[in-house]
């Protein structure tokens, strides 16, 4: 893949850019786990490894300014990523001159964690409106003396069934101020609202707030990992959530969020204003259906993604990678795309609208899939599962090379004697195999892998894909083996939840406090960064 020529911005011209009024895609191209370690703030993580299978969704417009920053040594992952996204088709290209490590020689700011932007504005919010809270031990103590408590999990399904605050109720973020009349009739039931941490605790707390629901509203504090510090049981295995919206309460919710409108100058916009918007080549517009994903299978507006309004708030970076670019939120009543809205509006997104009202506009049912450009200049090379399966029982010397993330590596399984390995890192992970013996690589579905074949190849390997990844590889009714057996690479692909450690390993209680406690300190540097735009409205 040949070398492309990107202009260099400096520290200082790149915060020019990030605070200027213009569009800008600024990508981190390190992989996930080195990225949360020390990144700057309006990044968005897009690794090198799996940069075909994401820049895409974040970065639709292919002639926007995107800007790459890694590491100042690290000039062959820049190179490739450069090289990459060139082939790919984007035309306006540009790279942070001497790395991350001038941004902070220029005395910036450098953030550890995720999802950085939205979590500091959750804590933001909390300063700003004193959302109320209550510990883990008062609702324990309140719940065994009988008062009318709800408590309402404001997470994802997979989430809150993975484990849950007892007799909690799954209703992610957005779901909130739309179901909440169905869930809390009586106003004197007091309503807790939790996620694993913070930050969609106080979010969806404070949605009930703004959305001037009559009950006592309270966030649970520190949410399940404060509900585990106190030494209290999590359920697991859970599936309570909520039936259709009553029609009483579809019509209190309208109402509510007409008055959030109104608050937080949430513009509404017309689908063929939308269409004008889309034809617009000079602007980025993302479709962005914040209903519940379930409904989004069923029907949906072409053309538009699933990002379900919670998630949309508590990690926008997944699905938006250009700042200043037009949001416009997609729902069949405008209640969920209304409050979402309004969270991102006092995040300091400025071009925001809701569109609503019309349902005939979504034609489309299930998940697009999405076409993946393969770059390989040459044929790949496959082995049936079957033909692996063979291979291994004699005696041919065969290495499987396993691309899944560190995560999946240890918890989903893998072919039993395979090697983790990261794709960035290759050929030079790939030393367990002697010259001539082959390479087998595989992934999940396999997807992965056959991205990766040019880089395995690089230094003359012989290599060949598993067909239909490890996927094929079950299909045969063939076991996988967990854990971290052979590794090629250390684990830091991805970002490591606090929830992700071993429950019997003594660094999972150090995690979440160590996890609790940078999410509050984000306050402090956020205003010494001073690049955020969070908005206060009396």
């Amino acid at each position: 893949m040949k070398n492309v020529t990107a202009n260099f911005f400096t520290a200082g011209q790149l915060r020019d850019l990030i605070t200027g009024p213009d569009e800008l895609a600024l990508i981190d191209v390190r992989e996930g786990g080195v990225f949360s370690q020390s990144h700057l703030l309006f990044a968005a993580n897009c690794p090198l490894s799996r940069l075909e299978m994401l820049i895409e969704k974040i970065v639709p417009r292919k002639s926007v300014l995107l800007v790459i920053c890694a590491n100042y040594f690290d000039t062959r992952r820049t190179e490739k990523g450069l090289a990459r996204l060139a082939a790919l088709g984007y035309t306006n290209l540009g790279q942070l001159e001497g790395g991350i490590e001038a941004w902070q020689s220029a005395g910036y700011e450098l953030f550890s964690g995720v999802h950085v932007p939205s979590k500091a504005f959750g804590e933001f919010v909390e300063a700003n409106d004193g959302t109320p809270h209550i510990s883990a031990v008062d609702l324990e103590t309140r719940t065994k003396n009988g008062e009318d408590i709800v408590v309402l999990d404001s997470r994802p399904f997979n989430e809150y069934h993975n484990m849950n605050i007892p007799n909690g109720i799954d209703v992610p973020g957005a779901e909130l101020a739309y179901r909440i009349h169905d869930l809390a009739p009586n106003p004197e039931t007091t309503v807790v609202v939790n996620c694993a941490g913070r930050t969609r605790s106080i979010i969806g707390a404070q949605s009930l707030i703004n959305a001037g629901i009559p009950n006592q509203v309270v966030a649970l504090e520190n949410g399940t990992m404060g509900w585990h510090l106190a030494g209290y049981e999590l359920e697991r295995g859970q599936s309570r959530n909520f039936d259709e919206v009553t029609p009483d309460a579809l019509a209190i919710a309208e109402t509510r969020a007409a008055m959030v409108r109104d608050r937080f100058q949430v513009s509404v916009t017309a689908f063929n204003q939308v269409r004008e918007w889309q034809k617009d080549e000079t602007r980025t517009t993302y479709l962005l259906d914040v209903r519940d994903p379930a409904e989004f299978q069923q029907a949906h507006l072409p053309g538009s993604k699933s990002a379900p309004g919670g998630q949309l708030v508590q990690a926008t970076d997944l699905y938006v990678g250009v700042r200043r670019a037009r949001l416009v939120l997609i729902d069949d009543t405008g209640v969920r795309a209304s409050m979402s809205a309004s969270w991102l509006i006092q995040m300091g997104w400025h071009d925001v609208h809701v569109l609503y009202g019309v349902p005939e506009m979504f034609t489309e049912s299930g998940t697009q899939q999405q076409q993946i450009k393969n770059l390989n200049p040459q044929p790949i090379e496959y082995i049936s599962a079957k033909e692996l399966r063979d291979a291994l029982a004699s005696t041919q010397k065969i290495h499987v090379a396993d691309l899944a993330t560190s995560l999946q590596y240890r918890d989903q399984g893998h072919i039993s004697g395979a090697w983790f390995t990261v794709r960035s890192h290759m050929p030079d992970n790939l030393g367990f195999a002697n010259d001539g013996e082959l390479i087998v690589l595989t992934s999940p579905d396999g997807q992965l892998a056959e991205l990766a074949f040019e880089d395995a190849t690089e230094s003359g390997l012989k290599v060949k894909v598993l067909e239909g990844g490890t996927a094929a590889w079950t299909a045969l009714g063939e076991p996988l083996e967990h854990g971290f057996t052979h590794m090629a690479d250390e684990t830091t692909d991805v970002w490591y939840k606090p929830y992700d450690f071993n429950d019997k390993d003594k660094s999972l209680e150090s995690a979440m406090e160590q996890y609790l406690t940078w999410e509050v300190d984000l306050v402090p540097q956020i205003a010494r960064d001073g690049t955020t735009e969070f908005r206060s409205f009396p």
